[in-house]
């Protein structure tokens, strides 16, 4: 740390405890984090595509994720550095804004750096730099919606909605069914869509997984699963035309509030004390049964009092069902949520067709069916599988099914895949950079090859000749003029991603070009990095 004087000579300090700080100025901390996010990329390099990697993760109590989904991969990793973090924050934002592509928007970032950083060693000043690529997003993001193609789909037709669910699957451990999951995806987002608004709200799809079964037993239920059974073994199990009180008080006489005490001195008090709770279940349960109910729903325990009387007067009960699941089967069902016994009136019950316990396999294990809904605006997915780790995977692999199902009802446009979208804004901003006269122009020119990165990636992960199979492509698209040429990675025989039915979503492909660029201006743009050096 270089000190600093006074008029008089004497030396101050800036920086308090400066010694203890380490400190990289100019290109070194531009090179250091170059590096930093290039790591970043080159773990998920990897799992990129059809025929991708998966990563396992162990957590530190123990638990272990298996997944390609770049998002999750990035948010299981402990990483210090904070290049290291902006990149991890990257993928995340594409998971929530898009849903889909988490692990080509990091690829794509890693790429402009590595380009970044042969232009930093030609002594490009990194100000530059940052403004070319800016303008080359800008090239790209505008070439996209030229080859963009509308898909047009109704609520009967919906086979282009499936083929774009089942290009984000395939990439995915689940894709030997990725075409009953796309239309099982598809179907639960139709069935909560609003088409006029073009809106779509994913929290009334709820995802519920067990483990059992196979994945092909994976099912939607155009209702609710709780993972429940009745309060009492001798309730029935199958209840039709159910009328539902969905209750949040719960089923026990009331506590008072301040500290009592209650002197029993004789037995008589004790019979009239016990006699006065029983009339209070009894009322209670009278309550539920007057205005119609055929099966309560509660959200906190029963005493077993409670529970023995509910039984005898035949009213079937579910206790502890959460929060969220009771919204969910308020929406379902229509009813509304009571939170006093003396509120529940006939209009506040839920209706359902049919209510019924299912168990499964040999284990003592039952869930909760409610189906066939007045309103079925909220849905369930249930999802089997053999271990916990493929359900959870599955799960994730199905939010993103689910998350390109809504994009493309906000959005129907659509480019093709299998990297031809990049291969293509490759050639547009290349051609587009001659006309800018200043050094933006070898900027442009590297974008261009950081565009590259995918379909590189691509090809490597499926086996092929990297640089081979991509002039190829790209030669192919120059000549045939036909922007829907890709890498081959499923080894079908053609490149016309038109005919293998390989689509991504508009707005994803284009958020992941100005996410990126975005990130890699940011690191670019950074000259000092002072840390604290050890502890």
């Amino acid at each position: 740390m270089a000190l600093a004087f006074d008029e008089f000579g004497r030396p101050f300090i800036i920086i308090k405890e400066q010694e203890q700080k380490s400190r990289l100025r100019g290109l070194d901390a531009q090179k250091s984090n170059i590096s930093a996010g290039k790591a970043i990329a080159r773990i998920l390099r990897t799992s990129l595509g059809p025929k991708g990697m998966d990563k396992m993760l162990q957590s530190p109590d123990g638990d272990v994720t298996i997944t390609n989904d770049g998002a999750t991969i990035l948010e299981q990793m402990d990483v210090n550095n904070q290049i290291a973090k902006l990149m991890v924050e990257l993928s995340r934002s594409q998971d929530y804004e898009i849903g889909d592509g988490t692990t080509g928007v990091v690829v794509m970032a890693g790429s402009l750096l590595e380009q970044a950083e042969r232009l930093l060693d030609r002594g490009i000043h990194p100000i530059r730099i940052a403004e070319g690529y800016e303008a080359a997003s800008r090239i790209a993001v505008d070439h996209l919606e030229r080859i963009a193609h509308k898909f047009e789909f109704t609520a009967t037709n919906v086979e282009p909605l499936v083929q774009t669910c089942m290009t984000t699957l395939s990439s995915k451990i689940v894709n030997r069914c990725k075409r009953s999951l796309a239309e099982i995806a598809v179907k639960a987002v139709l069935a909560v869509a609003d088409l006029e608004r073009k809106d779509v709200n994913l929290d009334l799809i709820k995802v519920e997984g067990k483990v059992g079964g196979k994945l092909e037993d994976t099912e939607l239920v155009y209702g609710i699963v709780v993972d429940k059974d009745m309060s009492h073994p001798q309730m029935p199990k199958r209840i039709e035309n159910a009328k539902i009180a969905i209750l949040t008080c719960p089923f026990e006489p009331p506590k008072p509030k301040t500290k009592h005490k209650v002197d029993i001195d004789t037995v008589e008090k004790f019979q009239t004390l016990r006699q006065q709770e029983q009339k209070y279940f009894d009322d209670m349960v009278q309550q539920c049964k007057d205005v119609g109910a055929t099966l309560v729903i509660c959200q906190w325990g029963f005493d077993d009092e409670a529970n023995h009387l509910l039984m005898h007067r035949n009213l079937p009960a579910v206790r502890w069902v959460g929060g969220v699941e009771l919204e969910l089967i308020a929406i379902a069902t229509g009813g509304r949520i009571v939170p006093r016994f003396q509120e529940l009136t006939p209009e506040k019950l839920g209706k359902a067709g049919l209510v019924r316990e299912q168990a499964f396999g040999t284990t003592k294990d039952r869930m909760l069916y409610i189906e066939q809904c007045a309103n079925s605006r909220a849905v369930t997915i249930f999802i089997r599988g053999g271990n916990k780790m493929m359900i959870e995977e599955t799960k994730r692999s199905l939010h993103d099914a689910l998350c390109v199902a809504r994009n493309l009802i906000r959005n129907n446009s659509i480019v093709y895949g299998g990297g031809s979208a990049e291969i293509s804004c490759s050639i547009a901003v290349e051609a587009a950079a001659d006309k800018y006269p200043g050094v933006e122009q070898y900027a442009i020119r590297g974008f261009a090859d950081a565009l590259d990165a995918i379909p590189m990636a691509l090809s490597e992960n499926s086996g092929l000749q990297p640089i081979e199979t991509l002039s190829a492509v790209k030669s192919q698209q120059i000549k045939e003029n036909n922007p829907c040429c890709g890498i081959d990675c499923n080894d079908v025989g053609t490149n016309d991603m038109r005919e293998q039915n390989v689509f991504e979503t508009l707005i994803g492909k284009q958020q992941q070009i100005l996410l990126a660029t975005q990130v890699v201006k940011m690191i670019l743009k950074i000259d000092d990095v002072i840390s604290p050096s050890g502890y």
